[in-house]
């Protein structure tokens, strides 16, 4: 994939996050693209994550903006976020371990639910037809991502790779445009990060942006579009994975060692 031709979805300019006396983030600056799968690498405490927190809306920047398609979006909260497209997965699993795949991903899309508090509590018709919608998508949602066969166990009893992917599921419940995550595979079997990245790739066919944070180099060569590298706070490469693998910097001070 080259720029020519893509429209930019997400513009990070200038982005600064101090943590007391410590820079996460400095001056970082990023653009990413409709319907690619970016890849954001480098090891250990180079501020990834901490990417991730600003452009979702966790943590405030402490300079510097953020941009989803022309709309500033810096000092908004994750939920004002979210609800303008940009869905996220996290490191540790966050999901209700006691609930069932399916009401697991059933109660993420209540952020999409329409009808007024007081009328969920009468029942209404119009909230009984809107819960029927929500329970219909969600297994259209898990069929998606192959867990419909998973849908009446205990998130708690899944592998650690349908965890995963659930957690993908739960995060395209909010219907976003850009979908961000965070070491999706890291851990799992050779096997298991397959199926994932293939429903990464199957994800970003559907016309959403992915970008991903892994230390599986194997799966951010075989699967990104483009790569941008962190260390220290700062981008120090961006290119197409052959670029990167190529970069000789890179390759000694980073590839290396991630493995």
């Amino acid at each position: 994939m080259t720029e020519e031709g893509f429209k930019k979805v997400l513009e990070v300019r200038q982005l600064r996050k101090h943590f007391g006396g410590v820079a996460a983030l400095s001056d970082v600056d990023l653009d990413v693209f409709e319907s690619e799968i970016l890849g954001i690498i480098g090891p250990n405490g180079a501020g990834k994550t901490t990417l991730f927190n600003i452009i979702a809306g966790f943590f405030p920047p402490t300079s510097g903006t953020v941009m989803c398609r022309g709309e500033e979006l810096t000092g908004l909260r994750a939920d004002q976020i979210a609800r303008k497209g940009i869905g996220r997965t996290f490191q540790a699993s966050t999901l209700f371990s006691q609930f069932t795949v399916f009401d697991n991903v059933f109660n993420a899309f209540h952020m999409h639910y329409k009808q007024p508090p007081w009328k969920a509590l009468l029942h209404t018709s119009a909230v009984r037809e809107e819960e029927r919608t929500m329970k219909q998508k969600a297994m259209e949602l898990l069929d998606f991502t192959g867990l419909a066969s998973q849908k009446d166990k205990l998130a708690e009893n899944l592998s650690s790779g349908y965890q995963k992917i659930l957690t993908i599921s739960i995060a395209l419940a909010t219907n976003p445009k850009i979908l961000l995550l965070d070491e999706p595979v890291t851990t799992l079997s050779p096997q298991m990060v397959e199926t994932v990245m293939g429903l990464v790739t199957k994800v970003r066919d559907t016309g959403t942006t992915v970008l991903i944070i892994e230390h599986n180099m194997k799966a951010i060569m075989d699967y990104c579009d483009r790569i941008v590298v962190l260390a220290y706070g700062e981008k120090i490469a961006e290119g197409l994975p052959r670029e990167i693998g190529e970069n000789r910097e890179v390759v000694e001070a980073y590839l290396g060692v991630m493995g």
